[in-house]
């Protein structure tokens, strides 16, 4: 998947990311072992391989269900199904009164998909059906016939791996269908080949090429076998779950910061908030996913500066959010309803305003400038936005105060974005 980058500063200064980004592979990062790499077309043939049950179709469902929940992709990461079978991206993160709400929320409370499953639940989960065939296989690394792996040493690198099952439109599964199963080409492809296991008559079995594209996905399951983008990411539905005032899932209320009310001159507080944005394009092929959008805004709390040296005394709030737009939501307003600035003063004249599509490579910066106004003399101030080296640029440059208030409520274009920005008061 190919994330998106949405970034909005109302000050230059140095600012502090508030975006949790978990690393939660050391591994990596050793030089005395080198974990296999396990190819993405190697797993779909082994999964194609399993005659499996409706119970692991709905052990897949049940992830992606819960994932697709919490604010990421309809995606089951192989150490989670390896570890938490049925676990959703995110459900190691929720403590547990946000998993009784989410399951309040979800209208199962005697079932809350993977939210609430445990390891066995499960009679026989799938982990232990791909063990048993690498058992019956006695994969070897590929292209290295002489160096047999073994199964415990293949789980190991699938789970260590960030390989995972996406399920793209699992809402439209019928609850009976087998999946055909296939993978990332990662050349940009609209359609590969996939794999389904076809049992004969006489009981035998045998593997059926099929050629698989978005089309045949919306209309029949098909498990995608790609890389994991978003996970070590805090969705804004992770948010709002941790929240309990924040309301349900793409709900109406507005989180307001701490301390909001009427200033003390008796002047309503104004809060820019995002009420919604529209993706009108997917960048990407359909194997790698959903979009991932991350919002950063950063802004002076209580800004009533009258000189240049009050100005120094400030320091910057960062909040950034991330939320991921499906596939099938192209050109479907997605609501967003989150504080981007709190205290939307009349001070704050011109904020820099950059969208990205995330496409990786090294880090790098845009040098850009905001503007504030103390007793009617602008001050600007050079500041850098970090970016990568391969990211599309959908739009970038400056944002007026008066055009945004101009356009208050009204949806507005921005390169393959559009977005509608709200001025509350409170």
């Amino acid at each position: 998947m190919r994330g998106k980058c949405f970034l909005f500063v109302c000050m230059p200064l140095a600012f502090v990311a508030g975006c949790e980004e978990l690393d939660d592979d050391p591994d990596k990062y050793l030089t005395g072992e080198q974990n296999y790499v396990v190819p993405l077309d190697e797993v779909a043939v082994l999964l194609s391989e399993i005659r499996m049950g409706k119970e692991h179709l709905k052990e897949v469902y049940d992830a992606v269900t819960s994932s697709s929940w919490n604010g990421y992709d309809e995606e089951y990461m192989m150490k989670d199904l390896f570890v938490t079978p049925g676990a959703g991206v995110g459900d190691d993160r929720l403590p547990e009164a946000s998993v009784l709400r989410k399951r309040q929320m979800m209208g199962r409370d005697s079932d809350c998909g993977s939210a609430t499953k445990a390891a066995d639940d499960y009679d026989v989960p799938l982990k232990d059906l791909i063990t048993e065939r690498l058992k019956q296989k006695a994969l070897t690394r590929s292209g290295e016939p002489g160096n047999p792996l073994t199964p415990d040493e293949y789980v190991k690198a699938l789970q260590t791996s960030d390989i995972q099952i996406y399920w793209a439109y699992s809402e439209n599964w019928d609850g009976e269908d087998y999946p055909i199963i296939t993978f990332d080409p990662d050349d940009g492809s609209s359609a590969n080949v996939g794999y389904r296991l076809v049992v004969d008559d006489d009981g035998s079995e045998h593997i059926e090429e099929v050629i698989v594209d978005e089309e045949l996905a919306s209309e029949k399951p098909v498990w995608v076998i790609n890389r994991n983008d978003d996970s070590r990411y805090t969705s804004l539905e992770m948010l709002r779950m941790q929240e309990p005032e924040w309301g349900q899932p793409g709900g109406e209320i507005i989180i307001n910061p701490k301390g909001a009310g009427t200033k003390s001159n008796d002047k309503p507080l104004r809060t820019l908030i995002l009420r919604d944005f529209t993706m009108n394009r997917n960048y990407d092929s359909w194997f790698a996913g959903a979009s991932e959008f991350f919002v950063k805004i950063g802004s002076l709390e209580e800004f009533t500066a009258s000189t240049e040296a009050e100005l120094r005394l400030y320091n910057p709030s960062v909040t950034d959010f991330m939320i991921v737009v499906k596939r099938k939501n192209v050109g479907v307003p997605q609501p967003f309803n989150a504080v981007l600035v709190s205290d939307w003063t009349d001070q704050l004249t011109h904020c820099a305003f950059m969208i990205t599509e995330d496409d990786g490579g090294t880090r790098t910066s845009w040098k850009c400038s905001a503007i504030v106004k103390i007793n009617s003399k602008s001050y600007g101030f050079e500041m850098t936005m970090p970016l990568n080296t391969k990211d599309d640029i959908v739009w970038r440059g400056q944002l007026a105060r008066k055009y945004i208030e101009t356009n208050n409520g009204v949806p507005a274009h921005y390169g393959d974005v559009d977005l509608t920005f709200e001025i509350l008061e409170h």
